[in-house]
């Protein structure tokens, strides 16, 4: 049943994704274990390989486009691959005490993640829609130029990047609240490079996760097919689509999940 069941909601996901940006894996993982009771282990890896393929046919879009910084994306990737890595690795350390304990911890990790970046997300949005006029303290630059700039870049990189690598969750949403605060990007480039910077970290995780043999082909296939498709009638959509209530509404329903994943009855 899950073979219809899946691409379907995976399709309605795809839309979510194209209309509002919000992360598909914030949706996608915990849909996985909560609706079709997959085990949180080969929920994450089987998001992140199916993760992969939108990413990268996102960034070749952008290549096309020019619409990607190549020197930002470089930098994170050198700190946020090996980060990503090092996630997996503890994985593999979990996993090796049993596969129950790992279940356990990455149930819990999710919805940590999940409740960090939506929090972060919703706070944002309730203040520009209830306070547009007030001004934040502007946070410092980073400056690839100098060598302290790239050491910062990748050490950001590399603590996303484990997080990344553990749960999944945040591969685009905490990497672009990164490079709206302390990179100096053109906006016609910040998605681009969003984007283009998470398809290397989520190949290279792809790999720790295929390592992991907690990938589940079955998902990654009917997800593949109602996501892609998905993500493209949302990103049409988006043009006519009131945002500031649509984000509000899932917001509110990613706050729900998290609590759940976090405080699993």
């Amino acid at each position: 049943m899950h073979y219809i069941l899946l691409p379907l909601f995976s399709f309605f996901v795809g839309v979510v994704v194209g209309l509002t940006g919000i992360g598909g894996a914030s949706l996608i993982t915990p849909m996985l274990i909560f609706i079709f009771q997959v085990p949180p282990s080969v929920a994450v890896s089987s998001d992140v390989v199916a993760a992969t393929l939108m990413k990268f046919v996102g960034s070749f879009k952008h290549w096309q486009q020019k619409t990607i910084d190549l020197q930002v994306v470089k930098w994170l990737a050198f700190g946020s691959v090996p980060g990503s890595l090092f996630g997996v690795g503890i994985l593999h350390f979990i996993k090796h005490t049993g596969e129950s304990h790992l279940n356990r911890v990455l149930l819990h990790l999710i919805g940590v993640m999940i409740l960090c970046v939506t929090l972060s997300a919703l706070i944002q949005l309730l203040l520009l829609t209830f306070f547009p006029n007030l001004k934040f303290p502007e946070l410092p630059k980073i400056y690839l130029e100098t060598v302290s700039g790239r050491l910062l870049a990748m050490s950001v990189g590399a603590i996303l990047g484990c997080l990344v690598g553990l749960t999944s969750v945040s591969s685009g949403s905490m990497f672009a609240l990164v490079l709206i605060s302390f990179f100096s990007l053109d906006a016609r480039k910040l998605v681009g490079t969003d984007i283009s910077q998470a398809a290397i970290l989520l190949f290279f995780t792809s790999l720790g996760h295929l390592s992991l043999g907690t990938v589940d082909w079955g998902l990654v296939l009917p997800i593949w097919l109602g996501s892609v498709p998905g993500v493209l009638l949302g990103a049409k959509l988006c043009e006519i689509a009131p945002q500031r209530p649509l984000r509000f509404v899932i917001y509110t329903l990613l706050l729900m999940v998290s609590y759940k994943l976090v405080s699993p009855v």
